[in-house]
């Protein structure tokens, strides 16, 4: 089994905080195999986290948080950027053209940009995966929403902490059924199922503070666009 982080943001994401560095850093003392950093419509930061990876004992894998007209796609295994805005079906299409892999995370929160208000039951079950367990949660409904979907339609799951901060890496993993240490096996191992999920949940504190500070360069961001 491996131990894998597929949901994290480093300072290239709007809403993120922290570098690279800090969180292969955390990843490392978490005793986690893998990491992806999967920022929103940005790859430049998680193709250097692949690149930096082995120094830290780990497994890089590239990735982002694709913007589809729906909502968040998480494109894994891809190496060129996903434009944003693009049709639910548009951006599966284009990731799988990559040879990556199309998980969808929190499906069933809407004010986090799930998909489940904006297509079909059908076409979500289109995805190769679905996350089941985002660390960061209120309530914890969403999440056994898209568990019991995700049972009912076969498809495989996936946690993901959503870390914006370092610490919070490894809040939430995937543990892969394989014994080889490559990004294409781990993948693989998604798709067929392989997989089973273990979490905590993100200190409510915490997912305030990086929601303020999330919103606070949302609008530093939109301002300097002005001027």
């Amino acid at each position: 089994m491996l131990s894998v982080e597929l949901h994290a943001h480093s300072a290239l994401s709007y809403d993120g905080r922290d570098p690279v560095d800090a969180l292969l850093e955390r990843a490392r003392d978490a005793s986690l195999d893998a990491l992806a950093v999967t920022d929103h419509d940005e790859i430049a930061a998680s193709l250097d986290a692949v690149e930096k990876a082995s120094d830290y004992d780990l497994i890089g894998i590239p990735g982002m948080e694709v913007t589809s007209a729906a909502g968040h796609v998480l494109g894994l295994g891809i190496t060129e950027a996903i434009p944003k805005g693009l049709s639910f079906q548009e951006t599966l299409d284009r990731i799988h053209d990559q040879g990556g892999i199309a998980v969808v995370p929190h499906p069933f929160q809407e004010s986090r940009s799930g998909v489940i208000d904006n297509i079909s039951r059908a076409e979500l079950a289109r995805a190769d995966a679905i996350e089941v367990y985002n660390s960061r949660l209120l309530t914890g409904r969403a999440n056994r929403q898209a568990r019991r979907f995700a049972r009912e339609h076969g498809i495989p799951m996936t946690a993901g902490s959503d870390a914006h901060i370092a610490e919070m890496v490894g809040r939430a993993v995937t543990n892969v059924d394989t014994d080889e240490r490559t990004v294409e096996a781990i993948l693989q191992a998604i798709v067929e199922g392989r997989t089973s999920i273990e979490g905590r949940r993100t200190p409510w504190w915490i997912s305030f503070r990086q929601a303020a500070g999330g919103a606070k360069r949302r609008i530093r961001s939109r301002l300097s666009g002005l001027f």
